[in-house]
Parts: structure tokens; C-alpha cells; sequence
């Protein structure tokens, strides 16, 4: 029989185990930073029918989605996490309390054309907060604490979070007698990064029909810079003129007021009148998370402030707020960019018992007395020659092996060598258990994130 060529879809990315150890050591430090946020952890089916999936779709989103029929059913991926989101929400009203918070780590899939850093099949870590009817703007203020520390516990130290109100900006397109195409003028100006301020500024006279008059306005507005608060005065020359403008500077004053209490640094926050968001669906507050060594990267959280999450599915009136991180994608560029610390371990097990006797109870008795102490702990039982055991353990950099032959049951001890440094000393199990557990805390002390 002919063999099949064992292959990876393009676009789907497979770790080998050291990396996906460092993708896991990633994953475990957010859900604990967002659990301290009181965040409680969902996870909503891959598959939905068509019609729930698409529902506020259309458009790119109905191209990019995985659709495809089962008997009858008319089935497709998850594009994101929200829409899900959405559903449940709708669908178990009256067993959640409000508000409600929850966090996701979880693939989505999307039909795009694979390319450098952007995947098929990925995954995203949400937070959101929903509302029942109202949604406190101080939830608004707290997300970009949840950006800082979870960036922080990552080990990163140069990001700045970005943060804008939509308000702001359909009041200011307003002013200017624009309401009608601030949709169209709001995703040229997110595509400021990218295109430069020359090519957004042609695109907004020859795309959405501004004048260059109108278009030198929008510009000298989004150039507005400097500290928060030098923004937020600027801000002020406009007040009075629309009231959803003054309603939308009135909740980006309320968003700062409360970050040095917050805990978030001047140094990681500015307030960023070119930031916009994509979707329509925001309408407040909106987030973007840049690091400022690699701007190449993009945004690596972004999010914001919607006021119906759940409108297709419900009349309840349901507003929210939220971030997600393109987890995949930053796993990748950090890879990339040489940004993992090659230095936290990514073994399988902590150590590795090495039986020197034909009688394996005491050998599996130190396995479940180590284990029992939170060591994890592989049993080579395989009858090769000492040399290839040790070569395993090398293989595989498990940091400590240990070896159990007739002199060290004898004497009820066992024999312990670092790995790294070479060092052997024969001692208690419970000297043995200690030795090893100081040297793991010091082995896991160090950030995922190395910046340079």
C-alpha cells in the first residue's frame, strides 16, 4: 500500500512539545492574571448552526467562514469568540448574574488567505463584561489594568495602550457634517499604522469623498498628541459643539481618571484620537496594544465598548465591554522576533527515576511519593542501555534524573543529579524532594517574554 505524505494545512499552525510547553506557560499566566480580575472561564462550542454564527454577519465574515452541511444541518466554525459569546448570553439570561465576566482562551477559524504570522485556525483570549441594561463606566477604566498586568505577568515592560472613544469621534465627524460616511472615514484612519498619513489622507478624498479642505480637518484632529491629560484639554476647545462629542470625552475623563489607582503607569497609557476599531458594533470606550520595539507586530489587544452584544438574539438590552489577544499570532512573532526566554523550562516532567533493580515497587513508590509533592515525575522502565536513558533525558532536558539501585534502597536514599550542572548527591527522599522543588521554583522564576 502506498504511503500518505504526513502534512500540515497551510495556515494551521502544530508545535512540536518544547514550544507548545512555552505556548501552555502563556496560556496558565492568563487565565490566572484574569481570574484576579474576578473573571470566570467559559467555553462555548466550536461549531454552531450557520444562521446563529452569522447572524450579524455578512459581508467578509460570511467569506472567511468554514461552512458546511451535516444531513440537514447547516453548520459552520466559530469566526470568533464574541458571537458565541453573544448567544450564550442570550440563551442562559436568566441563570447568569450581572454583571457578567467572563474570560475564553479558545480556536476560531477563518477562511483567509494564509500568510506570514496570520493563521486559519487560531487561538484568542477574551474578557468581556456584560451588562443587564446598564454597564458602569468604571468597567471601562479597569480594563486597561487588565491589559497591564497581564502584559506585565508575561514579562513585557515597552507596550502602550492605546485608548480612544467612538463617541469622540462620530461627534467630531458630526461637527464637520460627515455623520453619514464616519463609518467609511473611521476604517480608512485605522489604517493609519499600515498606509501612512500621505496615503490615508488621499484615500479619504478619493474613497470617501472628502474634500481636501474636510480631509485636512480629520488629520489635523487625529494629530492631536502628548500626554493625557495636554489631549484631553485639547479635546476641551471642542466641547460644546455636539452633545455626543461631550458625552464621549465626558467617558475617555472617567476612563483616565481612575488608571493611577488602577495601577497602570503614565508611561503605558496614552490617549490615541487615531484609534477607531474596525467594527461598527463599538460604541464607547475602544482599546489597541502595541509593543514599542515592534511596531511591525501591530496591535497585539485590542477591543472596546459595544452597547447591544446580543440584539439578534434577544430584546434585552445587553452592553458589554471587552478585549481580545490574537494569541497564536503573538506566540508566533514573539518566536519570530527571538522574544521567548530559551531559558524557562519546557520539559515534560521534573524528573526522571532511572530503576537500577529488577524489583520497580521501590522505584514506583519514589514516583508517587514525588509526585505527591507536586514533582512531575517519568518512570523509565524501557530495557535499553544506560546511556540511551541518560540521552532521553537530555533529549527531552528534564532537569533532574534520579537513580535507585540495591545500595541506595538499602540505606533508604536515592541518587539526584542536576542535569545542568552536573552535580550528584545522594541523599534522603525527603532531602531529595526538597533539593528538587528549590531548584524547579528558581528553574520557573523567570518571564516567558524576554525583551531586548
Amino acid at each position: 500500500m502506498e504511503k500518505l505524505k504526513p502534512r500540515t494545512l497551510s495556515g494551521f499552525m502544530e508545535l512540536l512539545p518544547a514550544p507548545q510547553q512555552q505556548m501552555e506557560r502563556m496560556m496558565e499566566i492568563l487565565r490566572k492574571t484574569y481570574s484576579l480580575y474576578g473573571f470566570t472561564p467559559l467555553d462555548t462550542p466550536v461549531i454552531e448552526a450557520s444562521e446563529v454564527l452569522l447572524a450579524k454577519g455578512g459581508g467578509e465574515t460570511e467569506k472567511q467562514i468554514y461552512r458546511f452541511t451535516k444531513g440537514d444541518a447547516d453548520l459552520s466554525l466559530r469566526f470568533d469568540l464574541t458571537v458565541p459569546l453573544a448567544k450564550y448570553v442570550a440563551l442562559h439570561y436568566n441563570e447568569l448574574s450581572f454583571p457578567f465576566r467572563r474570560y475564553q482562551i479558545g480556536k476560531v477559524y477563518r477562511g483567509e488567505r494564509a500568510q506570514r504570522g496570520r493563521f486559519r485556525e487560531f487561538y484568542q483570549a477574551d474578557i468581556d463584561v456584560i451588562g443587564d441594561g446598564k454597564l458602569d463606566i468604571t468597567n471601562e477604566a479597569e480594563i486597561p489594568s487588565i491589559i497591564y498586568q497581564t502584559f506585565t505577568a508575561l514579562g513585557l515592560k515597552r507596550f502602550e495602550i492605546r485608548v480612544n472613544n467612538r463617541k469622540i469621534l462620530n461627534g467630531f465627524y458630526a461637527m464637520q457634517g460627515l455623520t453619514e460616511r464616519s463609518g467609511d472615514i473611521m476604517r480608512t484612519v485605522d489604517k493609519l499604522d499600515k498606509i501612512g498619513t500621505e496615503k490615508v489622507k488621499t484615500c479619504l478624498m478619493e474613497d470617501c469623498g472628502l474634500t481636501s479642505a474636510q480631509s485636512d480637518e480629520i488629520m489635523k484632529f487625529i494629530a492631536i498628541a502628548g500626554s493625557k491629560e495636554q489631549v484631553l484639554a485639547s479635546l476641551e476647545g471642542y466641547r460644546g459643539q455636539n452633545e455626543l462629542f461631550d458625552q464621549g470625552l465626558d467617558e475617555l475623563t472617567s476612563v483616565t481618571k481612575y488608571l493611577s489607582a488602577f495601577g497602570v503607569p503614565d508611561e503605558n497609557f496614552a490617549v490615541d484620537l487615531t484609534i477607531a476599531r474596525g467594527l461598527d458594533y463599538y460604541t464607547g470606550t475602544v482599546y489597541e496594544t502595541t509593543l514599542l520595539d515592534h511596531p511591525e507586530i501591530g496591535s497585539v489587544c485590542s477591543g472596546g465598548r459595544y452597547d447591544n452584544l446580543a440584539a439578534y438574539y434577544t430584546d434585552k438590552q445587553l452592553p458589554g465591554v471587552g478585549i481580545s489577544i490574537g494569541l497564536t499570532r503573538l506566540f508566533y512573532v514573539l518566536g519570530e522576533q527571538g522574544l521567548l526566554n530559551p531559558d524557562l523550562p519546557t520539559a515534560p516532567a521534573d524528573a526522571l527515576i532511572l530503576p537500577m533493580t529488577e524489583n520497580l515497587a521501590p522505584a514506583i513508590s519514589l514516583a508517587t511519593a514525588l509526585r505527591a509533592a507536586g514533582i512531575r515525575t517519568q518512570l523509565y522502565t524501557e530495557a535499553k542501555k544506560f546511556k540511551a536513558k541518560i540521552s532521553y533525558a537530555d533529549k527531552l532536558s528534564i532537569p533532574y534524573v534520579l537513580f535507585l539501585g540495591d545500595d541506595e534502597i538499602a540505606k533508604n536514599q536515592v541518587a539526584c543529579k542536576d542535569m545542568t550542572s552536573g552535580e550528584q548527591l545522594t541523599a534522603s527522599v525527603e532531602e531529595t524532594i526538597t533539593r528538587i522543588q528549590s531548584g524547579l521554583t528558581l528553574r520557573n522564576s523567570g518571564a516567558v517574554i524576554l525583551e531586548k
